[in-house]
């Protein structure tokens, strides 16, 4: 690496490549077109973005030399934040070009001609068409979290900006699944692609502890509350998994009414709310984030302590896919499952797709963090949190509009 990459990668406080890293890096310098899979946590990013600050060099008037698609706003600023800091000593330049902010200030940048575009589709298409610009200047394009921006719908714009290339640019794909939809598209618009596929759906780290606590559905919210108490007194930082969107909002209004600070995630909320939520908790001004899966994707959580499935997933691949943001870079984490009676079929597939044997945990073990564990919670516990809920239910008239509210327990307390 040039002297000026190598800094601003121990700047970073990078000490040794991951295992995507070590595959795609010296490929991608090779100038190969890669499709690159591998799962949350595993240093991806870096994995592109290195190599292309190492073929880019110095800065260039001529035009943009290098194009990175993003399916969401968060992962391309995501995206944008980490080229900056890898190429801070480069003195390359940089655009992000995103829906959500001002498209004047949008004309602007790619006016000034950065050597780097970070975009999402709509925001790229729109203003190539408003400024009538070309791209035949791009040597290098990068599609990041490609089978996402097939399953967001993006596949007409992927199409149009391709034919926008010109045909001897190097391709870069990467995505954590290879559906169908996307080995074509790779096909169309990679030429001769090495295909690098490394901790992809079934690996999870041997630092992550998992817990998998069965209760009644009826006791899900009470049991969450305890566990979440617990965390929080730690200061540790927590992702919790609902279903829905609005599962999120009622988690969050019962750790409103609990006093514990917490954001949500879920993608009807406005840019400016995600954005300003997504900060807040990664600077750890409160240390709980409830999400849906849909939202959360793609959304970097450095150092991440713990992940909760308030709603088990249906798949095991889903599974792993949560539960890959904890214990990464060489660090631990705990994950925590609570299971409704259910959702006991869906738990026996993950233990078969991890080809792991299920080992029961007494109840006063529940938080042990031998792995993976299987236990029911402390009915003491959950005694405890279901008195706190019922005097909310009772005084709370934002709960009336949550019509799922599981109230069998509630009613058998008055």
């Amino acid at each position: 690496m040039d002297h000026s990459i190598f800094k601003g990668i121990q700047k970073k406080g990078y000490r040794q490549p991951t295992p995507i890293q070590r595959k795609a890096i010296p490929l991608i310098v090779d100038g190969k077109d890669v499709v690159g899979m591998s799962r949350t946590g595993s240093g991806k990013t870096a994995a592109f973005v290195i190599p292309l600050l190492q073929k880019l060099k110095g800065r260039e008037m001529n035009g943009s030399r290098a194009l990175l698609v993003a399916p969401t706003r968060e992962i391309a600023c995501q995206t944008f934040k980490v080229v900056k800091e890898l190429g801070r000593f480069t003195g390359l330049r940089c655009g992000l070009l995103v829906g959500g902010d001002s498209i004047e200030e949008q004309f602007s940048v790619v006016h000034q001609k950065p050597d780097i575009i970070i975009a999402t589709p709509g925001r790229l298409l729109h203003l190539l068409i408003e400024m009538n610009l070309k791209l035949l200047t791009i040597q290098y394009v990068v599609f990041d979290e490609a089978d996402r921006l097939f399953e967001m719908g993006f596949a007409e714009q992927l199409h149009e900006i391709i034919k926008k290339l010109p045909e001897n640019r190097q391709t870069l794909l990467f995505s954590a699944t290879l559906p169908k939809m996307l080995v074509d598209f790779a096909k169309a618009g990679l030429t001769d692609p090495v295909l690098v596929r490394l901790d992809v759906d079934e690996k999870i780290s041997d630092k992550l502890s998992m817990v998998f606590v069965v209760c009644r559905s009826d006791d899900k919210m009470a049991a969450l509350l305890n566990l979440v108490r617990m965390l929080v007194s730690k200061h540790e930082q927590t992702i919790v998994f609902c279903a829905t969107m609005k599962h999120v909002e009622y988690v969050a209004l019962i750790m409103q009414m609990a006093r514990i600070d917490c954001v949500v995630l879920y993608s009807q909320l406005d840019a400016t709310a995600r954005k300003m939520n997504i900060e807040k908790f990664r600077t750890k001004k409160c240390s709980v984030l409830v999400v849906t899966d849909v939202a959360a994707r793609g959304v970097d959580i450095p150092l991440l302590d713990n992940a909760i499935n308030f709603h088990f997933p249906c798949k095991p691949k889903l599974f792993v896919h949560r539960v890959g943001r904890v214990a990464r870079a060489g660090h631990s984490g705990k994950a925590f499952s609570l299971i409704g009676t259910d959702e006991i079929p869906y738990l026996a597939d993950l233990f078969l797709f991890l080809g792991r044997p299920i080992r029961f945990a007494d109840a006063t073990s529940v938080y042990k963090e031998d792995e993976p564990l299987v236990g029911r919670f402390p009915e003491e516990l959950i005694d405890l949190e279901t008195d706190f809920l019922k005097s909310i239910h009772d005084n709370c008239e934002d709960l009336v509009s949550f019509d799922f509210i599981p109230s069998t327990r509630l009613v058998l307390l008055n």
